[in-house]
């Protein structure tokens, strides 16, 4: 109890100290000079505006998109003259040509489509013939109304290349005895409006509610005469036991007219997708149903299967399934396997 009354004097001094020291620092604080200066001769700070130059980008949006597939296809078998075991010597040869142009901006698209293929075969002891031979562009403007369905215009045309004959052997020689078909005989034009429901880019499915097709046969060798003009024509009657009898119809087309028009409902279904990295599948599946006879439709089924063997190297499997009353009454097909070298641009 004694330390603690000797340690008070203590602690009152060093408190006086420290308040002394505390009102001295608080007089030399210096206070700011808040009045206006009087002197109105200062010079202004000199500012500049500076135009930076801005450099111009040339950029334009493409909407076009190009993809071409060019190809030749071989196909050759050889026999040696005491070949015993049967067999043809055999050459034949194709070519492909493929292109598509596609516009893309805001709902608006535009797709334009050429198929061009064109093959022939010779075998020993035959005339050489066609083989695969086809033109095919479809032109498209769609306008999109969903995400996967819009509303279309579609313009189509197609016939083939070269002439194709009837064959037959005569005195052991294959010879020429009438002609099949011909370029632009037939001839079509089809033009459609309707829905399209297209869910990606690999597949499309078109309803065509308002569907015109026009036949055209421009080779007067093909064109079906009546009874009178074909008489006029050759001198004869096409049937003499009948001389009121014409030639027919041909594709279509009555007698007397080289031009078919058909009102109709047309579904055509496209397919064109990778399966595998080297294996690919391109199909076209096309019903076209004459409003005036609905219940005897044509169908149409064109397929390619693409095995890619190198870069330029692909075997081909492709086939065509056909049945149009107005050519056969039977369904038509036919398959061709192949191999050889396709460029495809853009790689």
């Amino acid at each position: 109890m004694n330390i603690k009354l000797y340690l008070l004097p203590v602690f009152i001094f060093i408190f006086g100290i420290s308040m002394i020291q505390a009102q001295d620092l608080r007089d030399l604080r210096v206070k700011p000079d808040s009045s206006i200066s009087p002197e109105t001769d200062g010079k202004a700070l000199g500012i500049k505006n500076i135009n930076v130059p801005i450099p111009k980008l040339d950029l334009q949006v493409n909407y076009w998109k190009h993809w071409t597939r060019l190809g030749v296809n071989f196909n050759q078998a050889a026999f040696s003259e005491n070949w015993k075991l049967g067999g043809l010597n055999s050459f034949a040869i194709g070519g492909i040509l493929w292109h598509k142009s596609e516009f893309n901006r805001n709902n608006f698209n535009f797709v334009s489509e050429v198929d061009l293929k064109y093959g022939k075969v010779k075998n020993e002891g035959q005339l050489a013939k066609p083989n695969n031979d086809r033109i095919f562009w479809d032109n498209k403007l769609a306008y999109k109304l969903t995400k996967s369905w819009a509303v279309y215009l579609s313009l189509t045309y197609e016939t083939q290349f070269d002439n194709a004959f009837h064959y037959a052997m005569q005195d052991g020689e294959e010879v020429i005895t009438g002609l099949k078909s011909s370029f632009m005989a037939p001839g079509y034009f089809t033009e459609s409006f309707g829905l399209e429901y297209k869910p990606d880019d690999t597949f499309s499915l078109r309803f065509g509610t308002g569907t015109a097709r026009q036949t055209l046969i421009l080779d007067n060798r093909l064109k079906p005469y009546n009874a009178y003009d074909y008489y006029q024509k050759h001198g004869r009657y096409f049937d003499p036991k009948d001389v009121s009898k014409g030639t027919g119809p041909m594709f279509g087309v009555e007698e007397g007219k080289n031009f078919n028009n058909e009102l109709a409902f047309q579904l055509t279904a496209n397919l064109d997708r990778n399966l595998t990295k080297n294996l690919h599948l391109k199909s076209r599946y096309n019903l076209f149903a004459d409003y005036e006879d609905i219940t005897d439709p044509t169908h149409r089924l064109d397929a390619t299967l693409t095995a890619k063997v190198t870069s330029l190297i692909n075997v081909a499997l492709g086939g065509v399934i056909l049945y149009d009353s107005a050519l056969d009454n039977k369904v038509q097909w036919n398959q061709m396997l192949s191999m050889g070298v396709m460029l495809n641009l853009p790689k």
